[in-house]
């Protein structure tokens, strides 16, 4: 909701600075209005328009990049659960609390994280299955290595879950996206300001505010990659689970 919110503030910033500067062109003098005068505010907004390219170029790369790096640390995450229980497998019968632990701490992931009634991503969760493998008592140092394994690995999903809340906080720059949006406004006052006024150039302006709210409601939302609409399937997890306990 919060993404729709603020791209709907955007479209309604951009759409209007265009209505604006159509209003503006029947108030202003002829000569303000000439081909020389057209020229000189297309010199100057040209250069604006190639920072507000290059602002929405980074803000792009950086939703894009923090997408990418949540979903590389579910999959991460995943394959870890799969070898962690393939290391209690390799140990003995004994651990078979520990992989029901297991399973049970990963579809707890899964439902907080898609289930509609969920709590969302939350840090740890892997505190009781540590335990439970530190509290193994091994019988040879075959059992010893892989308990050593297991809690390592154990250790590395737990910062994994770690690593995935805090980039879960992250979220896009207000100053940078303000400036955006008021480079863009005045782009689009600008060509207001010298279009004629008529249904089409209107309408047009209207998609041109369109297309700019939903590049904006993109990058919002995945800065929310496990909330919002642009969410990281729970496949791989999904797949990991049908393997544990085998």
């Amino acid at each position: 909701m919060r993404s729709i919110g603020i791209s709907a503030i955007v479209f309604v910033c951009i759409f209007g600075a265009s209505l604006l500067g159509m209003l503006l062109r029947s108030t202003l003098p002829e000569h303000h209005l000439s081909s020389d005068s057209k020229d000189a505010v297309k010199v100057g907004i040209g250069l604006v328009g190639t920072m507000a390219a290059l602002v929405l170029g980074l803000l792009v790369a950086s939703a894009k990049g923090n997408y990418d790096s949540q979903g590389a640390a579910l999959t991460q995450l995943a394959a870890n659960v799969v070898m962690l229980d393939r290391m209690l497998a390799h140990y003995g019968p004994e651990t078979k609390e520990v992989r029901d632990s297991l399973r049970l701490a990963v579809n707890g992931f899964i439902d907080s994280v898609w289930s509609k009634t969920g709590s969302g991503l939350v840090p740890g969760g892997n505190e009781i299955v540590y335990e439970k493998i530190q509290g193994l008592s091994p019988k040879d140092d075959r059992q010893r290595a892989l308990q050593a394994q297991a809690l390592s690995i154990a250790m590395s999903s737990a910062q994994t879950r770690w690593l995935m809340y805090e980039q879960g906080v992250a979220s896009v720059s207000m100053p940078l996206l303000v400036v955006l949006v008021l480079w863009l406004s005045l782009i689009l006052g600008s060509y207001g300001l010298f279009a004629p006024v008529n249904g089409t150039v209107i309408g047009s302006m209207c998609v041109c505010a369109l297309a700019v709210s939903a590049a904006i409601f993109l990058i919002l939302e995945m800065y929310s990659p496990f909330s919002g609409m642009i969410q990281l399937s729970s496949a791989p997890l999904q797949a990991a689970l049908a393997h544990l306990g085998q």
